[in-house]
């Protein structure tokens, strides 16, 4: 064999070692990043003497914190002043509030039983997309509340929401709720009395114009510069801030400081990576933090919370802050939104709905 034949099979070898090299180098940077694998089980990390890399971990105010974007403004700067309607003055009794319901008081000759109360209650609970909610006043300790087994009640209130993200309360729901109302009364032997309709929609209407304009759900999108990542990874630097898992596959929430709240602020990613047969292999290029204003409470701080998170997440999955239409997200446009954010909090606070309240989020739903 010749020294020219040597030099180029020697050539050839070299060349392809060099693209399996690169093919192999090619396919780990591209392929989705994985979760740091746990220690040893059974070992005691600072018993050896080594330091322990924990991962990056937020070191927030004890008081939850928001960071939030959102893709349109959040409300026109010119927002139309509450109009002159007259807001009910009466007192707020149980879960029924004449701030947001139409309430329909119903006297009765006697006590009624709970057992009775309950029976009577409609099998649906709605008149049209609006809720409509039965009170019973307690004979023993003189509070409102959903009727009760065992119970007795001196009176009744039955109530229909006003307006929710549906929309506001209509002609056609107050007369559902009107018919449901009566035949709960007419069971017990009550005499409801109902307020002007007339009067409950228009009502309705100024009070879903407040709501719409002041209604907030901001949110922005966390995109991978250059692998993706896989869901594992994912979850594991979402952990790090406090993020646990939420119901749906491909859902984490921060939750509220209270439980039974509403989360602080949720993170979704693509549900069908979550449900791979193999999610170690499944690539995420992009997830979403998002936040529901007016369900979370004020005090928590939820914009400068969500900011934090994903600019942690950012820095440490190699991501960059955007919007869902792509463009950067920078500080001064957080700063702006920040602003906005506490004009609105402090409008929801005047009439007396504020974020996070129970109101808030019957309203808001």
């Amino acid at each position: 064999m010749s020294s020219l034949t040597v030099a180029l099979a020697i050539l050839g070898g070299l060349v392809l070692a060099g693209l399996v090299a690169f093919n192999t180098w090619s396919s780990r940077r591209n392929a989705p990043r994985q979760p740091d694998a746990p220690p040893p089980t059974g070992l005691d990390p600072a018993s050896s003497g080594e330091r322990v890399d924990d991962g990056p971990t937020l070191h927030v105010d004890p008081h939850p914190v928001p960071g939030n974007e959102r893709h349109e403004p959040l409300f026109d700067p010119d927002l139309p002043a509450p109009t002159a309607l007259p807001i009910p003055t009466a007192d707020r009794r149980g879960g029924l509030d004449p701030l947001i319901d139409v309430i329909a008081p119903v006297s009765l000759d006697g006590l009624v039983s709970g057992d009775a109360a309950i029976a009577a209650m409609p099998a649906t609970r709605r008149a049209g997309s609006k809720p409509v909610a039965i009170e019973g006043l307690n004979e023993h300790n003189g509070e409102w509340e959903p009727p009760v087994a065992g119970q007795r009640y001196g009176a009744f209130q039955v109530g229909v929401q006003l307006a929710n993200r549906t929309g506001a309360l209509n002609e056609i729901e107050y007369s559902e709720f009107v018919v449901k109302a009566q035949a709960f009364a007419d069971t017990l032997n009550g005499a409801p009395e109902f307020p002007e309709m007339l009067d409950e929609v228009a009502r309705a209407r100024e009070l879903d114009q407040f709501a719409s304009a002041h209604d907030a759900q901001l949110g922005f999108v966390l995109r991978a510069r250059h692998a993706a990542w896989s869901p594992g990874y994912v979850q594991q630097n979402a952990a790090r801030l406090g993020f646990v898992a939420g119901l749906i596959p491909g859902r984490m929430v921060l939750p509220a400081g209270e439980a039974g709240l509403p989360p602080i602020i949720g993170l979704s990613f693509d549900t069908q990576a979550a449900l791979a047969d193999d999610p170690a292999q499944s690539a995420i290029r992009e997830l979403t933090l998002s936040l529901d204003v007016p369900q979370v409470d004020r005090a928590e701080r939820p914009f400068v919370r969500m900011r934090e998170s994903a600019a942690t997440l950012a820095r440490e999955m190699d991501g960059v802050v955007t919007d869902g239409d792509g463009q950067l997200l920078r500080d001064e446009t957080m700063d702006v939104i920040g602003a906005d954010l506490e004009e609105l909090y402090d409008m929801l606070d005047s009439r007396e709905l504020g974020a996070g309240s129970a109101l808030a989020r019957r309203l808001f739903s």
